[in-house]
């Protein structure tokens, strides 16, 4: 990609970033940083601010963590590697758990097959179903990776008939267009579902999900397809998405998408058991 292409890519995708968490969260300017405070169900994180230009030192992460910490919320960054390289050395130096994943476009849409028994939907506005498709992202997330696992419909039934969220605002962007979801349903019901979000002429697709019990099948791939399709049905110019891994990026790049950054992602370090053993003897 041409130098001059590579660095408006980039300038699309800091605009996205930088617009998509505000319908659902005020701000806070901090130092370099734009920290996004969510104003309903989903949780957010703090950027670098648009347009920044100069480096960000550990004390900058420092600052926004410490002030997130403050208001309750989860300590995390994301960023664009290349646009903000220096996030990364300073999240590290700060204490943060810091990964590097993928980040790909839209190359070609290519042909994904659904996989017999299954059928691929758009949730509408008033899915009486809500609760069990929102639990199917919920139950594989917290299974993470590719394998085929225990956890099912029992899981994401159980799940959902618990859960006291409140959806009305997610309902309201479904009317508005704002979220596009999908969901493949077998005769066990939802077992797989994703996202795009458009803003203006771009959108990226995430949280593209299958149940662990349901894996290996082509589920993930068929909704990602059906995605892209809306998409392009809806001429948007620009598709993209990250991958949690290079394993889950190779089976991007089999549906038509190329690397072309690195997404950065920072949050509080998981506690380390042997440790706490030891602080404790």
């Amino acid at each position: 990609m041409p130098s001059s292409d590579r660095r408006e890519l980039l300038e699309r995708l800091e605009r996205y970033y930088d617009t998509v968490p505000r319908a659902g969260a005020r701000t806070e300017e901090i130092g370099p940083f734009t920290l996004f405070v969510s104003t309903g169900t989903f949780p957010f994180y703090a950027r670098p601010r648009l347009g920044l230009e100069t480096t960000v030192a550990p004390e900058d992460v420092a600052a926004v963590v410490a002030r997130q910490r403050e208001l309750g919320v989860p300590e995390a960054l994301e960023w664009v590697v290349e646009t903000t390289p220096s996030v990364t050395a300073a999240a590290r130096a700060a204490g943060l758990h810091v990964q590097e994943l993928p980040l790909l476009m839209l190359d070609r849409a290519l042909e994904v097959p659904v996989p017999p028994g299954v059928t691929i939907r758009r949730v509408a506005p008033d899915e009486a179903n809500l609760e069990p498709v929102m639990a199917v992202a919920a139950v594989a997330f917290e299974n993470g990776g590719t394998s085929v696992g225990e956890p099912g419909p029992a899981e994401r039934d159980l799940l959902a008939a618990s859960s006291t969220a409140d959806r009305t605002r997610l309902r309201e962007r479904i009317a508005s267009g704002a979220v596009v979801m999908m969901v493949a349903e077998d005769v066990d019901g939802p077992v797989a579902s994703g996202v795009h979000q458009p803003v203006g002429d771009t959108t990226e697709i995430v949280g593209v999900a299958t149940l662990p019990s349901a894996r290996r099948r082509g589920l993930g791939a068929a909704v990602t397809a059906s995605l892209v399709a809306h998409a392009n049905g809806s001429a948007l110019d620009l598709v993209f998405l990250s991958a949690a891994s290079d394993d889950v990026a190779r089976i991007y790049e089999r549906l038509g998408f190329r690397r072309v950054a690195r997404a950065g992602i920072a949050d509080a370090p998981a506690p380390d058991p042997a440790g706490s053993d030891a602080s404790t003897a």
